[in-house]
């Protein structure tokens, strides 16, 4: 019994190192969605513009949409944002979901660093980050021309994530939208 103590560190290691080795290969930053696949969550909220107009999730049907969910009190928001505003001056359809956040601070947002968003929809509540499975903002959401989730991504979009991942779907689905 005594030799066998001294083999348990060994056995420990030959039982670990497979975890181990395919812990290293997984993505952290990739989060499965279970929204993938399915259609936005059904929705009617106000718009960050106007409390008096609302859009729903029938709203993003008819063309390829970006759904980003956005915040003023989100640093990594504010990297984004400009990227965001070029995306949207070549034509990418951008609808905003405001975060947690105040309203009167969303509208000077937008006024002051311009507003690349087809409309923005106020989330003050969470319920549609909930529902969307939001784990914090910035998050964006392909959307296809059916209302259908096509991707998620977790994080800043920037040129690299534009162009190696989102840009491709994104031209995919207008291309199959198109026909």
């Amino acid at each position: 019994m005594g030799r066998f103590k001294l083999f348990l560190p060994l056995i420990a290691l030959v039982v670990l190192l497979p975890l181990f080795y395919v812990g290293l290969k997984l993505d952290p930053t990739a989060m499965p969605s279970a929204l993938v696949g399915n259609s936005v969550p059904e929705y009617s909220l106000s718009l960050v513009s106007n409390e008096q107009q609302s859009a729903s999730n029938e709203d993003l049907k008819g063309q390829v949409t970006l759904l980003n969910v956005w915040a003023t009190w989100c640093f990594a928001c504010k990297a984004e944002h400009p990227y965001l505003n070029k995306l949207s001056q070549q034509g990418v359809n951008i609808v905003g979901v405001n975060y947690k956040d105040d309203r009167n601070a969303a509208k000077k947002w937008l006024r002051e660093l311009h507003d690349p968003y087809l409309y923005s929809l106020y989330d003050n509540e969470g319920r549609l980050g909930l529902e969307l499975g939001v784990t914090g903002a910035p998050e964006t959401y392909l959307i296809d021309s059916e209302g259908v989730v096509r991707y998620r991504h977790i994080g800043v979009v920037d040129e690299r994530v534009w162009s190696q991942i989102l840009k491709p779907l994104y031209e995919q689905f207008t291309a199959t939208a198109s026909n």
